[in-house]
Parts: C-alpha cells; structure tokens; sequence
C-alpha cells in the first residue's frame, strides 16, 4: 500500500537568484553539495539523472523556468510508488536568495523509515547548499562517493570509529578544528560544520567532506574543490575499506 507524504522547507541562502539556480539546475552545481554525480538537460521533457555508486536514478522535468522554478517527477513504479520534487527561487535585495524545497509523492510500506529519513535528510543538504554558495562561490566541485557496509556493527561505534581517525572527539561537535592526516589521503585542516546522529560534515579550504553512519552502513558524500582530483575517490574508498575492516 502506498502513502502519501509532502516535505516542504525553505532557506535563505548568500548568493543571488543566479547562482542558486546554477546550484540547483545544472549538473555541475548539484554535484558540488547533493548527493552522487548529476546530469541534467535544461528543458522541460528533458532528463535529470543521478549516479551514485554506479546506481543511476531518473526523473522527467516536469517545470523549467529559468532562475524562477524547478520541478522533476521520478517514473511512477509498479507498485505506485513516485517522488516529485519542486524548486522555487526568490531573490532577496540581490545578494541574498529564499530557496523553497517541495519534496513530495507516493511512499511504500516501509513509508515511515522512508518519510523518516527524507525528512532528517534535507536540513542537512540544504546546510551543505549553504556551506558551498557562501565558501565556495564561483567553484564547482568534484563528487566523492564511498561506501562500507559493516553489518552487525551499530551506528554510534561507527560515528566513533569514523571520529578517532578523523582526530575528533565522538560525538563530533560544530565548531571542532580538524587537524589530521588520514592514512594515504592528504592533510585535512578544516572544522566540523553539521553533527547530529547520523552524520558529520567538515569542510577544508577546497572541500565540503560527508560522513554518513547508520547501523551496519558508512556513506561518504565528498565535494572536492581543489586542483588535485585525480583518483580520490578511489583513495578515499580504500581508506574507508581499511578503516572498517
């Protein structure tokens, strides 16, 4: 059985109605804070795609207007189930943008571990929207993915592991300098930006770094602004690997 649900919250952002809708409308800006590797053919009718760990998600473009309005529709599955989601811009005095996030459609039977997490999710991207207009401006960043399953193995001794080798107390807590060398990865000196139950975020001078834990799972969503890309995603999966292992 299906259920229907509606997530709707809006922000205020740094940045003008211009370069929100970059963000938010064009392959590369949703790479540089969503989730996995975006595509998206600027039209209505048209395609956006999204790649995350070789999985590719699909949806229509259902409203494009430029700088104004964004809407996307997934395929409706067999079962009825479907997610729409609505993007509406609005500038504030030039330099400032209210964001106004419609995330809406049909759940299935698991819907309220569904409704559940997509509701804890979107604070944190739109936190990492922000992080990126305001540190990041004018740069698009690389995307990162890396994942561990570790079954059996709770979430908080996850978010623990995750922080000792991060050099950071656990619990980690907004505002912690981070000083550290991940074992075959470059220095990391930055602070924790978002820390709550199920994920952490630290941001560097060239990259916004996503530690997600759950029971039994770690996800990293990276965003990588330097000049030095080359085959991090691949060092980041083996640092991961080794950690969990």
């Amino acid at each position: 059985m299906t259920h229907p649900f509606e997530i709707e919250l809006e922000t205020l952002l740094p940045a003008s109605p211009d370069e929100v809708w970059a963000a938010i409308a064009t392959g590369p800006g949703l790479d540089s804070w969503f989730m996995g590797r975006n595509e998206l053919d600027p039209r209505e009718g048209g395609v956006a795609a999204m790649d995350i760990g070789g999985h590719r998600e699909t949806a229509v473009i259902t409203g494009y207007e430029p700088g104004k309005r964004l809407a996307t529709r997934t395929p409706t599955a067999e079962d009825g189930r479907f997610m729409a989601f609505e993007y509406l811009v609005e500038g504030r005095g030039g330099s400032a943008t209210v964001l106004r996030v419609v995330h809406s459609g049909l759940l299935g039977d698991d819907w309220e571990d569904e409704y559940d997490a997509l509701r804890r999710g979107w604070p944190f991207h739109l936190h990492s929207l922000r992080e990126y207009l305001t540190h990041f401006p004018g740069r698009t960043g690389v995307p990162v993915f890396g994942v561990a399953p570790v079954p059996e193995r709770p979430a908080a001794e996850l978010r623990e592991v995750l922080a000792r080798a991060l050099a950071l107390p656990s619990p980690p807590a907004v505002g912690t300098r981070v000083d550290t060398r991940p074992a075959g990865l470059p220095p990391l000196v930055g602070e924790v930006v978002w820390a709550d139950d199920e994920r952490f975020e630290v941001r560097t001078g060239d990259a916004l770094l996503g530690f997600h834990h759950s029971a039994g799972l770690v996800l990293m969503f990276h965003h990588l602004f330097g000049p030095h890309t080359d085959g991090a995603e691949a060092a980041w999966q083996q640092w991961l690997t080794g950690l969990l292992a």
